[in-house]
């Protein structure tokens, strides 16, 4: 996601060409009859109840730190259909891996109405958590050193200022063995910790990938991955075939890969802009993202391409951004926030 413009990650990452190398490469391995099904849900275990917050079906939004041009908002006025609001951004200190939060300035929000406001969300049933990255954001864990600095830093913001968890959105390389390290100790302190993760689609075309791999060595507590299904040219689904963001068979083939290499359906949401203006390329309106949730869920309104099956457990959606949101005249939150709601 980025900061001070439209845009939210790296656009025309990968085209057609690209994208079909991946499959000569091995990356992607084209759906199979019979493959496994995935574990079972992340909601069974001892920190079940500790979740209780994330509704089966949730709805993640960003809240923008910063004045982009889009509405400026307080999170008091986070659109109710959010059930995780994700506070974009923390930032990198002097310290590797260490990272900070502050209020912009620019945004005339006290501290204490911040607090405040996180306070009320929760009182009503959302989760707000801290997000570390976006497209600009230099965070890096790459050792034991920074992997202790970056969890010690995230549960000190997660005391101060009582977020429910973390989210993980590092477009410029993420090491899955030290994130890996840091989200377990963060969790080790916080039982009932809500992470969710942002990556772009190129991170998980494969479960090799490093996202991918720090996604599955958490599985245990890992609340949703949204990948961002946008700003990345076309890409392969699961079935190997190249589609086209911003369409129904983009949401589908490329979620397909997550669900069907390891991921629990209540682990994936599907990432996507809430208007032209918040993305560089890979707007989908929203009836193209309910026909996408229907096909996933419930085999109904598909593209070209229909998964084998269907798996009625997906989590949901996620946005870029509820600031763009509220200058879209609270199109997404209005819509696919009320189809997510309302999925089997």
């Amino acid at each position: 996601m980025v900061r001070a413009r439209s845009g939210i990650s790296r656009s025309g990452l990968l085209g057609s060409l690209a994208a079909a190398a991946l499959v000569t490469a091995g990356f992607v391995a084209p759906a199979q009859a019979g493959a496994a099904e995935p574990a079972a849900s992340a909601q069974a275990g001892p920190a079940a109840s500790a979740r209780a917050a994330v509704p089966p079906h949730a709805v993640t939004g960003y809240w923008q730190n910063f004045d982009n041009g889009a509405t400026v908002q307080k999170l008091s006025d986070v659109q109710d259909e959010y059930d995780i609001i994700a506070v974009a951004f923390a930032d990198a200190t002097g310290k590797p891996g260490a990272v900070d939060f502050t209020l912009d300035p620019a945004l005339d929000y006290t501290e204490e109405q911040f607090k405040a406001d996180i306070k009320a969300k929760q009182a009503a049933g959302k989760s707000v958590i801290i997000s570390v990255g976006g497209e600009k954001g230099a965070v890096s864990v790459s050792d034991d050193a920074s992997a202790d600095a970056f969890a010690t830093s995230i549960s000190a913001l997660m005391d101060e200022y009582g977020f429910d968890g973390v989210d993980i959105d590092l477009e410029n390389g993420l090491n899955s063995t030290y994130m890996t390290k840091a989200l377990k100790a963060i969790h080790a302190a916080h039982s009932g910790l809500v992470v969710t993760m942002a990556p772009q689609t190129v991170d998980m075309q494969s479960p090799r990938g490093e996202y991918f791999k720090t996604a599955l060595a958490i599985k245990d507590f890992l609340t949703v991955v949204n990948m961002q299904y946008y700003n990345s040219g076309s890409m392969l689904g699961c079935d190997g075939k190249v589609y086209s963001q911003g369409t129904v068979d983009f949401l589908t083939g490329l979620a397909c890969i997550q669900l069907e290499n390891g991921l629990d359906p209540s682990q994936v949401g599907l990432g996507v802009p809430a208007s032209p203006r918040a993305a560089g390329g890979g707007y989908a309106a929203p009836s193209v993202v309910n026909a996408a949730l229907d096909c996933l869920t419930r085999g109904t309104s598909c593209g070209t391409f229909k998964p084998e099956k269907t798996y009625p457990g997906l989590r949901g959606a996620m946005t870029w951004s509820t600031n763009w949101d509220a200058s879209n005249g609270d199109e997404f939150s209005s819509q696919v926030g009320k189809h997510v709601h309302g999925l089997p």
